[in-house]
């Protein structure tokens, strides 16, 4: 899907994000905005690199909508940069992985159709930061139909959704496969667009590999949690992983406890630390522990690996993970919420 030559400028792009990096908000900085209302979070969040965007975007917007806003279109600026700036395999690299906000903001726009959101709702939760442009992204916004957004979508970059998806949305109104198509679509376009066999390029590879690993993971205890059994739980698997493939994942999902589950993950590297997360009370909270392994583990790849793609990921995440812990508390003081509960959202 890209095709440039070279290997990269990856000595200048580690540089460039290892600068960028030093700049996200730390754990003080969130302990700070606890104690703060909505508009002093803003004014602070202003003061933090995020000017520009609450300035040009407070003519049409005030409040949590102006802070939501401003944090995805900085965001967005972020990752468009580092994309320009790259150049080569490295390049091609960042742009597979960048894909992810087509695919994530295709969801945006189907759970706000299929919940009668408006076009400015839905609009507020796109990161225009993948391969479709923001024509694209209105496009999709506008089209009439759940059925009509895919088609859209499947012109703009080739992943189609199966009949059997739709025919099952057209029955009960529910997502659930048409998303799982879409995720497990997102993880074939990476790896399919990791075309060379150099070094570095072996490093992305193996790493999205561990990525797909961890959200299957992720899946199993989730499904453990609702209590949904191995043969329904066969169709969320995502193929391609490194060491999680399909068996053990049947095993692992068939087994009756979640403490059966994970005996059925010890030949995993990571299983100690995956374990551990086994006594996580809620699905929210889950998500975000595996968010945390997902980052601990892409910062010690970059360690290894610091000329690769890794650390320009690595920052991708950050930055992401920064913006939503932005938006949590920002969400979380205006309903009311205790500080506690906020920061327990936070896992930081």
């Amino acid at each position: 899907m890209f095709k440039h030559s070279g290997t990269g400028n990856y000595a200048y792009m580690s540089a460039r994000v290892k600068a960028k990096q030093s700049k996200l908000l730390k754990e003080e900085d969130y302990n700070k905005m606890l104690m703060m209302s909505v508009p002093e979070i803003s004014h602070f969040i202003s003061e933090a690199g995020y000017s520009k965007e609450m300035n040009d975007l407070a003519v049409r917007h005030s409040g949590i909508e102006l802070l939501e806003y401003a944090t995805y279109m900085n965001m967005s600026k972020q990752f468009r940069s580092i994309l320009e700036s790259a150049n080569g395999e490295l390049k091609d690299m960042v742009a597979a992985y960048l894909t992810k906000w087509d695919f994530e903001n295709l969801k945006v726009v189907l759970r706000g159709k299929n919940y009668g959101l408006t076009l400015e709702n839905m609009r507020e939760d796109l990161v225009i930061a993948g391969s479709l442009k923001e024509d694209d992204l209105e496009k999709l916004l506008s089209a009439p139909s759940i059925e009509e957004a895919l088609a859209i979508f499947k012109s703009k970059t080739g992943l189609s959704v199966s009949d059997e998806a739709i025919r099952a949305y057209k029955e009960d109104k529910i997502l659930t496969k048409i998303e799982d198509e879409i995720t497990k679509g997102y993880y074939k376009n990476v790896l399919d667009s990791i075309s060379g066999k150099d070094r570095a390029t072996n490093i992305f590879r193996n790493y999205m590999k561990y990525v797909i690993d961890l959200k299957n993971v992720e899946t199993i205890m989730k499904l453990k949690m609702e209590n949904i059994g191995g043969e329904e739980a066969a169709d969320f698997f995502i193929p391609g992983g490194y060491q999680l493939n399909q068996k053990i994942y049947a095993q692992a999902a068939a087994a009756p406890t979640m403490e059966a589950a994970f005996n059925e993950l010890q030949s995993m590297k990571i299983y100690e630390e995956l374990k551990a997360l086994s006594q996580t009370p809620t699905i929210s909270l889950l998500v975000l522990s595996m968010e945390r392994v997902r980052l601990q583990m892409a910062i010690q790849v970059a360690h290894m690996y610091p000329l690769s793609v890794i650390p320009v990921v690595v920052y991708m995440i950050m930055k992401e993970d920064e913006v939503k812990k932005i938006r949590t508390v920002a969400h979380g003081v205006d309903s009311g919420l205790d500080r506690d509960s906020i920061k327990n959202l936070l896992v930081i």
